[in-house]
């Protein structure tokens, strides 16, 4: 589990990243910042499309560029958007591939970082889909 001082580092970072998103038909900009076992961090922010099925939100972003980069062992993600929320269906389907419940999993509230919430994998998803189950 995440110190909160690893939290406060993790939420500068998505804060940094949620300036790029792209989020032009909702005004809902997000970033985050997954943290890899061996310290390194991966960022990524929302990319919103005209087609909205076609948008991917800022916890896969983030996921799929430490994936291509050959991670597959983390510590902790921090999510960051106004107001608070927390990762979305798909996001919690994909997070549970490579998540279990050492991996931290917090949501703050952009420019109010005492606004959040901490969940484990299984919290966040109790019982996610498994091929061949």
């Amino acid at each position: 589990m995440a110190t909160r001082s690893n939290l406060d580092r993790l939420y500068e970072l998505a804060m940094k990243q949620r300036e790029s998103a792209y989020a032009p038909y909702s005004s809902f900009a997000v970033g985050a910042a997954l943290e890899c076992l061996d310290g390194g961090v991966f960022c990524g922010c929302n990319v919103e499309n005209t087609v909205f099925g076609l948008s991917i939100c800022a916890e896969r972003v983030a996921m799929f560029r430490a994936i291509a980069s050959g991670m597959r062992e983390f510590s902790a993600l921090v999510v960051v958007a106004s107001p608070l929320a927390s990762p979305c269906g798909s996001c919690r389907q994909v997070l549970s591939e490579f998540f279990d419940d050492q991996v931290t999993i917090a949501a703050f509230e952009a420019g109010k970082p005492e606004h959040s919430t901490v969940w484990t994998m299984s919290e966040l998803l109790p019982d996610p889909f498994r091929f061949g189950n």
